[in-house]
């Protein structure tokens, strides 16, 4: 037994630099379609052209919604690649990848190196993390500096001897956050630490977190750009964006919100899903260590801060907790070292691990059905997808029951590396087939002349002004259309064929279908339903 968990063991460091590397495989093949990624991979684009880094915009309209850092990262990225889908998403994948190193860094300072590439891999692993790190830059890259200022930090509590140049890098960390997001960047892990003080009688110790070289440190990184901002555009950009956009966000809800107090337990299990089956035991073994532990106290006082804060929210959306992925996949990470070096808590997690294969091998079975059974959607890959997570989790049931721990994890861990890996070689390609923008630009690009008028109707598709480069209109009422097509002979619109087929009698000109293609339609209750995919079509008044 000691012989087999040995190489067990030896395998997974191996296993997790093959769970890494699809985060930087196949990153151009996806056309641009999140509205989220269309904002940060066109508004660097526009900063280079006009020669200004201190005020982004996107459609050619000014944008100081967000602090600019995402924007500069992406710049400097089109500066050394060349402006494509790759480069922009070149430093979203490396925030993806040092998103995985925080968690082995935490789970390490816990458990050992065993008990770091676990948390690494239940992470690395996670299709929904894999996904986020190649498109939602500011999230990924908000969650990647909150994670290293909760890395300094437990470092700093850790390792007494190097307490200053953790507490610095943890303030340098703090700047860039703040320069990525706002002041939430400081906000959050203030009251985590604060409450982590107060929970060991320890608040004296706060005089020794250097906060006043910390306030310079984090001031002289993130001050600059506010400043600019003010001499360029006066106070009011700066009081909308901290009032607006992070106290009026909290205090009243934006859009249509029905999200209860309790809206973050499910998003908690879906974002490292599967690994987050052993989470339930993970909290109970981490608070069982908080006594003993600092880092165990410090991670449970980190995701129950993040939790309940944006739970009292009124704006809730689900990437806000994100932040919190890097410690339950450490606490995850530690408590199944622990259990495969023989703890005492090795009994539950080999239960929770056998429920882990169990969903794990559901979801594969849900895949393979409603591809291959069902017929929902020809998506290349997504049959493999799916038969692979069900072996794993045969796989792991197997060895589960039989007390081979080490071997249950390893064997799911190495299912979705292959998973993972096929998502982004097989399912993605196909999945343009699905996204008509990039198609349906390039007909653009070739009728439009220089004064021609492009635009979408009762649909957003912001992801048309990168590829066009052009100014984009936005329609939703029926009467703007008709004036539109009114006023100009060379007009390029985007809309479902419904809209359409409603609308097209009432225009004053005759209108021409350039070409349809459907779209896909995310939202599970029409594809659990089988319901067709809606059809769009590019329209002009152009033969």
């Amino acid at each position: 037994m000691v012989g087999t968990r040995s190489v067990w063991q030896n395998l997974l460091p191996l296993l997790l630099v093959a769970a890494t590397l699809p985060y930087f495989v196949n990153l151009g093949v996806s056309s641009i379609w999140d509205a989220n990624e269309a904002f940060y991979a066109q508004t660097p684009r526009e900063m280079l052209e006009a020669d200004d880094y201190v005020t982004p915009s996107f459609n050619f309209q000014l944008r100081l919604n967000k602090p600019v850092l995402s924007y500069w990262e992406v710049a400097a990225s089109y500066r050394l690649f060349g402006i494509s889908e790759r480069s922009e998403r070149l430093p979203i994948a490396a925030g993806g990848i040092v998103l995985v190193a925080v968690a082995f860094g935490l789970a390490r300072l816990m458990g050992g190196t065993t008990a770091g590439v676990i948390a690494g891999l239940a992470l690395a692993t996670s299709p929904r993390v894999l996904l986020l790190a190649r498109r939602i830059i500011i999230d990924v890259h908000i969650t990647m500096f909150l994670g290293l200022i909760l890395l300094c930090f437990a470092l700093a509590e850790s390792r007494p001897k190097r307490r200053r140049l953790y507490l610095c890098l943890m303030y340098v960390a703090a700047g860039f956050g703040v320069l990525m997001k706002g002041p939430v960047a400081v906000f959050i892990p203030a009251v985590a630490f604060l409450i982590y003080f107060a929970s060991q009688r320890r608040l004296r110790d706060i005089r020794d977190m250097m906060l006043p070289t910390g306030a310079v440190i984090s001031l002289a990184i993130a001050a600059p750009w506010f400043y600019l901002v003010y001499r360029e555009h006066g106070f009011e950009y700066i009081r909308a964006f901290i009032l607006g956009e992070n106290l009026g966000r909290y205090a009243e809800a934006v859009g249509v919100q029905s999200r209860g107090f309790l809206f973050y337990v499910p998003v908690m299990m879906a974002d490292l899903f599967p690994w987050t089956l052993l989470l339930p035991v993970a909290l109970w073994w981490a608070a069982r260590e908080a006594a003993s532990s600092r880092v165990a106290r410090l991670l449970l006082i980190w995701i129950a801060t993040i939790v309940v804060f944006f739970s009292l929210s009124a704006t809730k959306e689900d990437l806000y907790i994100l932040p919190i992925v890097p410690a339950v996949a450490a606490l995850i990470g530690a408590m199944t070292g622990k259990a495969i070096d023989g703890d005492a808590i090795a009994r539950p997690v080999r239960w929770f691990t056998i429920a882990m294969a169990i969903a794990l091998f559901a979801s594969g079975s849900a895949i393979v059905w409603f591809v291959s059974v069902a017929g929902r959607y020809q998506l290349d890959g997504a049959a493999a997808v799916g038969a692979l997570a069900a072996v794993g989790g045969i796989g792991g049931l197997v060895t589960a029951f039989r007390r081979r721990l080490p071997a249950a994890v390893f064997t799911m861990a190495a299912s979705l590396v292959l998973t993972s890996w096929c998502i982004v070689v097989c399912c993605l390609p196909a999945f343009e087939r699905y996204k008509p923008v990039r198609p349906f630009a390039d007909i653009i690009r070739a009728r439009a002349s220089a004064g021609a008028i492009v635009g979408s109707y009762r649909f957003a598709l912001p992801s048309m002004v990168y590829y066009l480069n052009r100014p984009v209109m936005e329609v939703v009422l029926p009467d703007h259309l008709r004036a539109v097509f009114y006023a100009s002979s060379d007009i390029y619109f985007v809309m479902a064929e419904a809209e359409y087929e409603s609308i097209k009698t009432r225009l004053p000109v005759r209108t021409f279908v350039l070409a349809r293609q459907q779209m896909f339609d995310l939202k599970p209750v029409n594809f659990l339903e089988g319901s067709e995919l809606p059809q769009f079509v590019l329209v002009s008044n152009r033969e």
